[in-house]
């Protein structure tokens, strides 16, 4: 302002108010100012922070193998990513189907009677999140012994969410009475644990693993209801007997099946340690 301005204002009534509303004036617009920046750098800090928070998340839900994907799911249809389809090839034969699940950095299993022996003259494909991958076979069982064998495709040319999970196997043994989860690529269905005492004695020491009901097929997987970590898989049926006492004696009976799983830990000390999460 000029200076002859100031003077003359400075001579008038009322002037040192008139001059405090300027002052007032131009703090209040300073103070406006200064809450705008303020407010601007607030959203650019949230910004940020919900960007990052983002990045955060999705670590998290990959490094626990909830894919964000899945949202909207139950939580058991979720688990569904991990089962797989397995195909062989035997000469001269129709290819045959049969089931597995997905471990991790590009490692199935499967029931070692799905492939077989001399699995490599099979050509063993995985379809596994809609691709059709060739497989490797890296460690092949036995009915007779361990009934898993373990095969291996590319894992790089997996989906980016399967990529990053890891299918934990269980590191406590199945309890009896335990809630389960039975799954493959086409069906979720839920057991228990069932005792060995309901099956023939002359079985019980070899298939100890066992549910209740006859779902699922060979190379399905068994998960734990509550805590998601993989029990085993599906290996066979085992005739499974009702007891009732007839004329004082016990009369064992068969009723249905019950269905024997090879449990996480055989599958622990069958893999290399590579391929145990």
């Amino acid at each position: 302002m000029h200076p002859g301005i100031i003077g003359k204002l400075g001579g008038k009534p009322g002037s040192g108010a008139f001059l405090l509303r300027i002052k007032t004036a131009v703090v209040e617009k300073n103070y406006i100012a200064y809450s705008f920046v303020l407010v601007r750098s607030a959203s650019n800090f949230i910004a940020r922070s919900a960007r990052s928070a983002a990045v955060v998340i999705f670590a998290v839900l990959a490094t626990t193998g909830i894919s964000p994907s899945v949202w909207g799911l139950t939580p058991d249809d979720s688990l569904r990513i991990y089962a797989v389809n397995v195909v062989k090839t035997t000469p001269f034969e129709r290819p045959f189907t049969g089931y597995g699940i997905y471990l991790g950095k590009g490692a199935v299993i499967t029931a070692a009677h799905v492939i077989g022996r001399w699995g490599f003259l099979k050509d063993p494909h995985v379809l596994i999140a809609g691709q059709y991958l060739p497989a490797t076979i890296v460690k092949e069982g036995s009915t007779e012994q361990t009934d898993v064998t373990l095969l291996s495709v590319d894992e790089m040319r997996l989906p980016a969410s399967l990529q990053l999970r890891r299918n934990p196997l269980c590191k406590q043994p199945p309890q009896v009475g335990e809630n389960v989860v039975v799954i493959d690529p086409e069906r979720t269905a839920y057991t228990q644990i069932m005792s060995p005492l309901f099956i023939a004695p002359q079985f019980r020491w070899r298939f100890s693993t066992l549910i209740r009901d006859p779902v699922g097929a060979s190379g399905s997987g068994v998960f734990n209801a509550e805590k998601r970590c993989l029990m085993g898989i599906l290996s066979r049926r085992v005739p499974k007997y009702e007891y009732r006492q007839q004329y004082g004696s016990i009369i064992a009976e068969s009723v249905s099946s019950a269905g024997y799983f090879v449990s996480a830990s055989e599958i622990a000390d069958f893999i290399p340690p590579e391929f145990r999460f």
